[in-house]
């Protein structure tokens, strides 16, 4: 049985990213990530099935965001290391 909207958009949310109000249209629903600049648009209501497309911009999202979270943790470290021995 392929998976549903509603599935992906629950993987959206646990990986930290928020839909976007006013930003889609009818059924196209827009999710942004809180700490990257990576947003995805679904389209099709909550019981739809999901397109492999579909699914494979959510999981290369997904994996966007939790890369651009380490780099930028790593970044926050050397940083404050660098203003204490300034």
């Amino acid at each position: 049985m392929p998976r549903k909207i509603r599935q992906l958009k629950a993987d959206l949310k646990e990986a930290g990213f928020v839909e976007l109000k006013g930003r889609g249209k009818d059924s196209h629903t827009v999710w942004e990530h809180l700490d990257s600049v990576t947003t995805v648009t679904l389209s099709g209501q909550n019981g739809d099935d999901v397109d492999p497309y579909q699914e494979r911009q959510v999981r290369a999202a997904i994996a966007r965001a939790r890369q651009a979270g380490i780099i930028d943790h790593r970044e926050q470290r050397w940083t404050r290391s660098m203003q204490r021995t300034a």
